[in-house]
């Protein structure tokens, strides 16, 4: 398999010029985070591994300790999750919401990963991060409401109404590709120092609907529902946050096109590609956003 990745992607996810290989197949992932955690590292069904890159022989080994990088392989539960994610993040990318490295490889039995570069890391140390799972002090992930995210992320954060936006776009972004499972966890905080609290980039964007067909609308309420959101909660979201009308939506307006690109061009089967479109398409109806 050959990825289609220029050089400044490798550059900036590795540091290097040439892709690392990795040199082992999808069913050593389990035996491998057993190895290195003591357990399975599972979100839902995906298990992942911390990966640090071997320079001296461009390859990617798992690690205990120190990783750089997560890895995660194909699930037998639900497929082409890694190409799924993948294309999501592309999407993300694209419309400015800021998002770690990525890309996808494959294993030696060259089944796709998807590997992200990690954020709560700078120069080998650590950043503190938290999620609203651990701020918000809940019990269930999924439980709570968009709401209580930016209504705390604004008392914390030390730019509070431009991450404030930034956290309405992602909320937005992920209705429109229809993500229903964005939930306590996938939304944090770095604390690079007592006086810098910052919305982290985003991460675990994935088309959840492609996958689960009756998928509910947002893993979270908001205006108090999760399933048959429109434009009209959205907007009483945006009042609660403050967000101000012109800047509410600019930029999901007149971009199906675009979408549409990144989706004909991902590694997501040639079936799915467009059930896909059609929930981006039936999403952005209900939006009122112009096509």
């Amino acid at each position: 398999m050959n990825m289609r990745m220029n050089e400044k992607l490798i550059k900036g996810m590795f540091n290097k010029t040439e892709l690392p290989s990795i040199e082992f197949s999808l069913e050593d992932v389990s035996l491998k985070a057993q190895k290195t955690t003591g357990k399975l590292s599972i979100s839902g069904v995906q298990p992942k591994l911390s990966m640090k890159l071997d320079r001296k022989n461009n390859s990617l080994i798992s690690v205990a300790e120190g990783g750089e990088y997560i890895l995660k392989p194909q699930t037998a539960a639900f497929s082409n999750i890694p190409e799924n994610e993948q294309c999501c993040m592309d999407m993300a990318g694209e419309f400015t919401i800021d998002v770690p490295p990525h890309c996808l490889l494959s294993l030696k039995d060259g089944s796709w990963a998807y590997i992200v570069k990690r954020f709560d890391r700078e120069s080998g140390i650590k950043i503190h991060q938290e999620e609203f799972f651990q701020i918000l002090e809940s019990g269930d992930k999924y439980k709570g409401s968009v709401e209580q995210i930016g209504r705390r992320l604004k008392e914390i954060s030390s730019a509070p109404g431009y991450d404030v936006q930034l956290f309405f776009e992602r909320v937005v972004f992920n209705f429109i590709i229809g993500n229903g499972d964005a939930h306590l966890k996938n939304y944090s905080i770095a604390c690079k120092d007592r006086e810098t609290i910052r919305l982290t980039p985003a991460y675990d964007i994935i088309c959840s609907k492609l996958v689960i067909s009756d998928e509910e609308d947002s893993a979270l309420s908001i205006n108090g529902k999760k399933n048959g959101l429109k434009r009209d909660d959205f907007d009483k979201l945006a009042e609660y946050l403050n967000i101000p009308v012109k800047i509410r939506y600019e930029k999901f307006e007149k971009n199906l096109a675009l979408m549409e690109t990144i989706i004909k061009k991902s590694e997501i089967k040639k079936e799915a590609k467009e059930r896909f479109i059609n929930i981006i398409k039936e999403r952005l109806l209900r939006m009122n956003l112009a096509m």
